[in-house]
């Protein structure tokens, strides 16, 4: 072994408890003196400003086991002949071919070249340098480390690209959707954040939440919230700024949110993304592991306003959105006699959501269907409104009048191309359907049954049952789900049945959130 590596032994543990957030080295030698001299050839070593981990395995199935416990090691040191002459190769080849690590760069150390000629390995084998350990210098050994790490780091960094990409891409299909406007913003973010040499932590963060109870603008007294993060801020979506960051970064924020401009300094980059229609939002980058170049601080300024203009198409949408679906269930409360107090309507709509969405129904569907449900009564209208508002028994003829409303409401909503209005004229039609056929205007029954109109008769149920009316008192919990028991299979949808009893503390909750007495119009 050359001199320049060899060193006395001495107590490696303050070598093992290596700070996170290091470049990981992995060193595979059945020699323990190599392990030895290299910790101590490159214990001293940073690359931008970031130090080295050492994780050692004596042979090759040793070797396997830390990668299958670290998905993160940078830099492999492979010794080729361990427990048997060709261990190393055996590891490489399993790195890239069976635990399809294209990241890792891999250096071959060999005491003896001629058990596996140069050549011949660099050809078969997907490895990034060969060294003889007479070669290998302490020198040598830092240059080569210092090539293999920035390797791996520009690797690193162009599949963080691909990766935003992905999101981008996968978000551009149905980005007018509250969940797929989060993930376009989060993969924006996580791309500019590795190109700028960004520690993965970014936060998105503006005064308009996508949120239908939330409408901000741009004033101070209205709080900033945080729309998408990644690295430490992977979770905070909908959090006030103030909950994520300190007051000093806080109050930085707030200044370029007033100045409309652009902070950067050795560890954040704050950044203005103007806005024609809104209170603009803010960019925020921190844990920066290099400097921003002069062409990073222009990409920088593109990717703020290029991203508002999608932010604010969603916002736009989503008023459109809102407004649309308050004028349907307004009208449809004038022509149900419901007073503006009255929250059927609006926990209809909450149940049936959660019910769709526990029985896996798209989130496309499940849009459509929330529309829809506020229209499922429309055939009220024809009814007069004394016999709505009854409080006594009725009779037979009209009772079987008072039936009659459900294909008034599908003949009201026929002819449309609209899918949204076909499935609400449907709605109309069979939310009065029973599962065992006994229902009316049709007796259709079981899969019969459209799925949403199924959904909404249980839900339908349980709201009338679960709040007093004008004919009954209100049932506890308790009462309501023991009547779904004993009417699964008869009235209701088993697998609905099922649904509401898997949901029944969200049902609650959603009861207890809109009940009769105050209007949800004014949140």
């Amino acid at each position: 072994m050359n001199d320049d590596l060899f060193f006395a032994d001495e107590d490696d543990s303050d070598i093992e408890s290596e700070p996170s957030g290091t470049w990981k080295i992995l060193i595979v030698d059945d020699e323990p003196e190599v392990h030895t001299v290299t910790r101590l050839a490159l214990r001293d070593f940073t690359l931008n400003n970031v130090g080295l981990t050492f994780i050692s395995a004596y042979s090759g199935e040793e070797a396997i086991r830390q990668f299958n416990a670290h998905d993160d090691i940078a830099v492999v040191l492979l010794d080729v002949v361990m427990e048997t002459d060709d261990a190393g190769l055996i590891v490489a080849d399993k790195i890239r071919n069976e635990l399809n690590n294209t990241y890792t760069r891999i250096i071959l150390r060999t005491g003896q070249p001629g058990q596996a000629p140069e050549k011949k390995v660099i050809v078969d084998y997907d490895i990034n340098d060969y060294k003889s350990k007479t070669e290998l210098t302490a020198q040598k050994l830092f240059t080569v480390i210092i090539a293999a790490l920035r390797s791996y780091r520009d690797i690193r960094t162009i599949e963080q690209n691909r990766i935003g990409l992905a999101k981008v891409m996968s978000a551009s299909t149905d980005l007018f959707t509250c969940r797929s406007l989060k993930k376009f913003v989060e993969g924006l973010v996580e791309q500019l954040g590795s190109v700028l040499g960004c520690a993965q932590s970014a936060v998105f963060v503006s005064s308009e939440l996508i949120d239908s109870n939330f409408v901000g603008s741009s004033s101070s007294a209205v709080e900033l919230r945080a729309l998408a993060g990644h690295g430490k801020y992977a979770d905070i979506f909908g959090k006030p700024l103030s909950d994520v960051l300190d007051n000093s970064l806080l109050a930085t924020c707030q200044n370029i949110l007033s100045n409309k401009g652009m902070h950067i300094d050795e560890e954040h980059l704050v950044a203005y993304c103007h806005s024609q229609h809104f209170g603009g939002a803010l960019l925020y980058m921190s844990d920066k592991n290099r400097n921003v170049s002069e062409t990073s601080i222009e990409m920088v300024e593109l990717f703020t306003n290029s991203i508002q203009v999608a932010f604010e198409n969603i916002l736009l949408l989503r008023e459109t959105r809102l407004t649309q679906n308050e004028l349907i269930e307004r009208l449809c409360r004038a022509m149900d006699f419901s007073t503006p107090s009255n929250n059927h309507i609006p926990r209809l709509v909450a149940i049936c959501e959660l019910l769709a969405t526990n029985l896996g129904m798209k989130e496309l569907d499940v849009d459509r269907l929330k529309v829809a449900v506020p229209m499922h009564d429309v055939g009220n209208c024809r009814l007069p409104e004394t016999m709505l508002n009854r409080r006594g028994p009725i009779t037979s003829d009209e009772q079987a009048e008072m039936r009659m409303h459900t294909q008034f409401g599908a003949d009201c909503l026929a002819d449309s191309n609209n899918l949204t209005v076909q499935l609400a004229a449907k709605l109309a039609q069979q939310h009065h359907e029973r599962w065992d056929g006994t229902g009316y205007p049709n007796q259709i029954k079981g899969e019969e049954i459209l799925l949403e109109s199924r959904i909404l008769a249980a839900a339908d149920v349980f709201d009338a049952l679960y709040n007093k009316k004008s004919y009954k008192d209100a049932w506890d919990l308790e009462k309501v789900i023991t009547f779904f028991e004993s009417e699964r299979g008869k009235a209701f949808s088993p697998s609905v049945v099922d649904s509401v009893l898997r949901c029944k503390v969200e049902l609650v909750d959603i009861q207890n959130s809109m009940k009769d007495g105050v209007s949800i119009f004014s949140h």
